[in-house]
C-alpha cells in the first residue's frame, strides 16, 4: 500500500499585496506518497506582513520559512486545550485526509516527517 514518503509545504507569493513594505503568502502543504503522486493536505493557510519601506531588506528566506511551517502546523491551543491536544487533532486530521485519498497514513508517524518549505521562484526573487 502506498504511504507517505515526505511532507512539503509550498510557498507563493500574493501578488496583489507584496511590494518592498509589504508580503503577502500562500502556503499549500503537500504530502508525497512513495509511488511518486502528491496529495494535498492544507490549502487555505498563509500571512501578510508589513512594516517599514525596508521590509523586504529585512526579511530573509529563511524568516519566511520559519512562518511557513508554523502556518501549516497545528495551531495554538484555545479553550483550555493544550498544545498535545492541538498537535494530536492537527495530525489526526491530515492522517484522514490522506486516507479518504487511499493512502495509509498514522498520526503519530506523520508528526515525525520532516517538513520541507519550497519557495516559488517569484518568491525567492523578492526576498533577494
Amino acid at each position: 500500500m502506498t504511504a507517505v514518503a515526505r511532507l512539503v509545504t509550498h510557498v507563493d507569493l500574493e501578488e496583489q499585496a507584496t511590494d518592498a513594505s509589504r508580503l503577502s503568502v500562500s502556503a499549500r502543504l503537500e504530502a508525497v506518497l512513495t509511488d511518486g503522486r502528491t496529495v494535498v493536505l492544507l490549502d487555505d493557510r498563509g500571512w501578510s506582513c508589513s512594516g517599514p519601506a525596508d521590509l523586504r531588506d529585512r526579511l530573509s528566506a529563511t524568516d519566511i520559512e520559519n512562518d511557513a511551517l508554523t502556518v501549516v502546523g497545528p495551531d495554538e491551543p484555545s479553550d483550555g486545550t493544550t498544545h498535545d491536544q492541538m498537535a494530536a487533532a492537527h495530525w489526526a486530521y491530515l492522517a484522514g485526509i490522506l486516507r479518504r485519498h487511499g493512502v495509509d497514513a498514522d498520526a503519530d508517524v506523520l508528526r515525525r516527517l520532516p517538513v520541507a518549505v519550497a519557495l516559488s521562484e517569484s518568491l525567492q526573487a523578492w526576498v533577494t
